[in-house]
């Protein structure tokens, strides 16, 4: 009994997750460069049921057999094992800003581990002074002239320095090269991730490395082929309709597992409450 009120409870407890997941994607539906989670649910190892028992055989001294009938397979509840970012390409979007950039991707790698293609992102220094990517290309340039993200984080070059211009006024080569106003030039740091699945998700679009993320320059990658597009930004890679479908499946399946428990409960109210009553 207790069993099935931990199998419905975790049931409940996963599908509330993946709800959140997919109501975070759904919010994210218009952010440029969004990149959509993807859950991954995962059961908890099955156990083996056996009755154990004894059988007297009638004999003269009489014989105990001792017997071990398999009763079957009981699962143990599900629970979400890892949340995974979706790095496919979204859709562009014209937008006619010279500050608006949008990443395209050509030919990229596939990881032979992963069976996924690696990704490029837009090099960005972070508050605490170490990178950060993005596909996010929504800049826009601050009081010092310098070209920073939406949330206010200085785009770097291919040097890793901040790129600074004269004015908002600048052009953008399809291979990343920036041409101010005033004729300075600075070209886009652009960073190539093997296995983008293994970098740590931030807010606001950025991700940041770890100790398994594979990242260089992407200039210099082999067979490694994008190009920039100026006054385009990318969409979020959020299918909206799909997200919803699945919003509801998670509810229903919540709601499914919200039952088996109070049927649960209407039981061990019973057997506390009237089995075994003295009258």
């Amino acid at each position: 009994m207790f069993r099935g009120f931990y199998t419905a409870a975790s049931g409940m407890l996963a599908q509330q997750r993946r709800t959140e997941v997919l109501t975070n994607n759904m919010a994210n539906a218009n952010t440029p460069g969004f990149k959509a989670d993807q859950t991954s649910l995962r059961a908890f190892p099955e156990m083996l049921l056996k009755r154990m028992g004894q059988q007297t055989v009638p004999t003269e001294n009489g014989l105990n057999l001792p017997y071990n009938n398999e009763v079957g397979r009981l699962t143990t509840g599900v629970y979400m094992q890892e949340t995974l970012p979706s790095f496919m390409q979204g859709d562009m979007k014209e937008t006619g800003l010279g500050t608006d950039l949008a990443l395209l991707d050509l030919n990229l790698p596939v990881n032979p581990e992963t069976g996924l293609r690696g990704t490029v992102f837009y090099n960005a220094a972070g508050n605490d002074g170490e990178p950060r990517y993005t596909r996010n290309g929504n800049f826009t340039i601050d009081a010092g002239g310098y070209l920073t993200t939406a949330g206010g984080l200085y785009i770097l070059d291919d040097a890793g320095e901040r790129i600074q211009l004269s004015s908002d006024r600048f052009t953008v080569s399809e291979d990343g090269v920036i041409t101010g106003e005033a004729g300075e030039t600075a070209r886009l740091g652009i960073t190539f991730s093997q296995n983008p699945e293994s970098l740590r998700k931030e807010g606001d679009g950025l991700f940041a490395a770890t100790e398994e993320s594979i990242l260089e320059n992407a200039y210099n990658a082999q067979n490694v082929q994008f190009k920039l597009q100026q006054g385009y930004l990318e969409r979020s890679n959020v299918d909206a309709s799909r997200t919803m479908t699945d919003m509801m499946a998670a509810y229903r399946s919540f709601e499914a597992n919200q039952k088996v428990l109070q049927a649960y409960d209407r039981s061990m109210e019973k057997a506390a409450n009237e089995i075994g009553r003295i009258g």
